[in-house]
């Protein structure tokens, strides 16, 4: 069942983003969290199993700049998603999202989006799967002044 993080539920969702987001330092990723947890413009969601365990997260924020291929503002954007390893190709990422677009439609948004990196084809096909169209391809570059 898929249901809203709250800050009691924040050990979880930290144990979750650091797999997604492994490079992060721990300190930093749950000082975000919590202060998402505790704001209105963004959400984190979770599913459990019947025993408890987390098997996924969500995390959905509003965005107000502009959003590539987006005609509105604020537009619901999927900032991150990660499902256990066993628990993929289930329907949880499906379930995730689509609570992350209900909670973008009762605050107002008429679009969601996402992105993922050019060479995440797991992402990129699960992105597709549920009903995201790709809008633009991005290489992204950098120097040393």
């Amino acid at each position: 069942m898929v249901f809203q993080a709250t800050l009691e539920d924040l050990s979880e969702c930290l144990e979750l983003a650091q797999l997604l987001w492994p490079s992060s330092d721990k300190i930093a990723l749950e000082k975000e969290l919590e202060q998402l947890l505790q704001d209105s413009n963004a959400a984190l969601f979770i599913e459990k199993d019947k025993l408890s365990r987390t098997l996924g997260f969500a995390q959905v924020q509003l965005r107000f700049d502009y959003v590539e291929g987006t005609r509105s503002s604020p537009v619901g954007y999927l900032e991150g998603i990660y499902v256990r390893e066993e628990s993929r190709r289930e329907g949880l990422a499906k379930r995730l999202i689509s609570a992350c677009e209900s909670w973008a439609k009762v605050k107002g948004c008429s679009e969601f989006a996402s992105d993922c990196e050019l060479t995440n084809t797991e992402s990129y096909m699960m992105h597709l799967k549920l009903g995201f169209g790709e809008v633009n391809r991005v290489i992204c570059f950098n120097k040393d002044l």
